[in-house]
C-alpha cells in the first residue's frame, strides 16, 4: 500500500494532456483554449454613439443647430454633419462625417428642426466610442488556458470568431461490476441490491459539465469483464470501473487490467475508506478500478479522478482544499488516513454520522471530506484540520 499523498503524485506523474481540437464557438463554453486568440478587425470598426441622442461638433456646441437627418444601428448610408449642423443618433449607429459629440436626448431643447443643448457637462467626444476602443485588429483577445465562459463566448463572438482551439473534455467509460446489482425501480431478488454508483458518478460528472459518459454492465466472469474493458479503452480517453478491485474471489478487475495491457501504477492506497483503490495507463490513457461501496466511490472520486480530469482538460479543479477547526473530538486508529463525510460552516467543521463505506445517507448531507492524516490517531475538538470543500 502506499499514501495518500504517493498515489496522487503518481497519477499527476502520468498524465498526459488530451490534444486540442478545434469546435464551433457555440459550443465552447466552459472548455478552456489551446491557443492564443488575436483580434482580426478594429472593433467597432468605425465610430460608434454609445446612446440616442444628437451628433454634432463640439465646437458648436452652444449653437442653435439645424437638425439635417437621422443615424440607425445597421445604417449603410452615411451623413456629413457641418458647422452649425447636427443629426439624430441612436445607440450603436455610426457616427456622421465631421461630428466628433453626441449629447443625450434628454439634454436638449428641440424646436421643429431646431435643437440647442441643455449639458453644461458635455465634452468632446462625450459618448463617442472610439475605432478599435473594444479591441484593436492584431491585440491579443484571450490567451491560451483562459476559460471560455459565457461572457469570454459573448466577446469572442462580437470580435467576429467562429471557431476555437480548445482542450477537450474526456470521453470517460464507467463499468459497473457485481451480480448482485438491480436497476432502481425493478423489484429486489433474495441477496441484491440497487446500483446507485453510475448515478452518483453521472451527476458528479454532469456538474463539471461532462456528458459523455457510457455506463457499461459486467456481470461477474473474467472473460467478460476483459471483453467489456477492452471495449472501453478502445473508445474512450479515461475509463472508470466500481467494484472488483480488491482479491475476493469475484474480484477480476486487476487480472482483467493485466490481460488488456493495462499498466499497473498503483494498487491499495492507506486510506478509509477507498484502500482498494486501482489505477492504471493504457496508451496514454487512464484507468481507474474504484471499490465498489457508495461512499467509496464518491470519495475517492473527488480526491483522484476529478483533479485528473481538471489536469486533461486543463481546467481548474473545483475541489477546494481549506483549513478548518474541529467540532468535536474524533478518534481513528493510526496507519490510514481518513476522510470523513463533514459539514464546513464559517470556518469550522463537523463530521457526520453513518461514517460506513457502504452507506451513502451522511454523504448526501454533506458539503466536505474532513482529511485526518494516516499517523494520527486523536483528534480534538477545536484542532485545525484539513478539509476538501465539495463542489454542490
Amino acid at each position: 500500500m502506499i499514501s495518500v499523498k504517493a498515489a496522487k503524485d503518481l497519477i499527476s506523474e502520468n498524465i498526459t494532456r488530451l490534444a486540442p481540437v478545434v469546435i464551433n464557438l457555440e459550443q465552447a463554453s466552459g472548455y478552456v483554449l489551446a491557443a492564443d486568440i488575436y483580434a482580426r478587425f478594429d472593433i467597432p470598426a468605425f465610430r460608434q454613439s454609445s446612446m440616442d441622442g444628437y451628433a454634432l461638433k463640439f465646437a458648436d456646441c452652444e449653437k442653435e443647430l439645424q437638425l439635417i437627418g437621422e443615424m440607425a444601428a445597421g445604417t449603410s448610408t452615411n451623413l456629413t454633419i457641418n458647422a452649425g449642423e447636427t443629426s439624430r443618433i441612436f445607440t450603436g449607429a455610426p457616427l456622421p462625417d465631421g461630428a466628433d459629440t453626441v449629447v443625450m436626448q434628454e439634454k436638449i431643447t428641440r424646436t421643429g428642426d431646431k435643437i440647442t443643448l441643455q449639458d453644461t457637462n458635455l465634452k468632446s467626444g462625450s459618448n463617442v466610442r472610439g475605432i478599435g476602443s473594444e479591441i484593436a485588429a492584431g491585440a491579443l483577445a484571450m490567451e491560451k488556458g483562459d476559460l471560455l465562459s459565457p461572457a469570454a463566448i459573448g466577446f469572442l463572438a462580437g470580435i467576429g470568431i467562429t471557431e476555437v482551439s480548445v482542450f477537450p473534455l474526456p470521453q470517460i467509460a464507467l463499468i459497473v461490476t457485481g451480480k448482485e446489482l438491480q436497476k432502481p425501480g425493478e423489484a429486489l431478488a433474495f441477496g441484491q441490491v440497487y446500483e446507485s454508483n453510475s448515478y452518483s458518478l453521472a451527476a458528479a460528472l454532469k456538474t463539471e459539465g461532462i456528458a459523455d459518459l457510457t455506463v457499461y454492465e459486467a456481470d461477474d466472469d473474467l472473460n467478460i469483464l476483459q471483453n467489456v474493458l477492452q471495449t472501453a479503452l478502445d473508445k474512450h480517453d479515461l475509463v472508470l470501473l466500481t467494484g472488483g478491485v480488491s482479491v475476493g474471489d469475484y474480484d477480476f478487475v486487476i487480472e482483467a487490467a493485466k490481460r488488456c495491457g493495462v499498466k499497473q501504477v498503483f494498487h491499495k492506497v492507506k486510506q478509509k475508506p477507498g484502500k482498494p483503490l486501482y489505477f492504471g495507463t493504457y496508451n496514454q490513457k487512464l484507468v481507474f478500478g474504484l471499490p465498489g461501496n457508495p461512499s467509496s466511490v464518491l470519495s475517492c472520486y473527488y480526491n483522484y479522478v476529478l483533479p485528473a480530469i481538471k489536469v486533461l482538460s486543463l481546467k481548474s479543479n473545483p475541489v477546494t482544499e481549506v483549513q478548518a477547526v474541529l467540532s468535536h473530538r474524533y478518534n481513528k486508529p493510526a496507519g490510514l488516513t481518513h476522510f470523513l463525510k463533514g459539514k464546513y460552516e464559517n470556518g469550522k467543521v463537523s463530521p457526520l454520522g453513518a461514517q460506513e463505506s457502504y452507506r451513502l445517507s451522511s454523504f448526501a448531507q454533506s458539503n466536505c471530506l474532513i482529511c485526518l492524516n494516516e499517523t494520527q490517531e486523536n483528534f480534538e475538538a477545536g484542532e485545525t484540520v484539513t478539509v476538501l470543500i465539495l463542489p454542490q
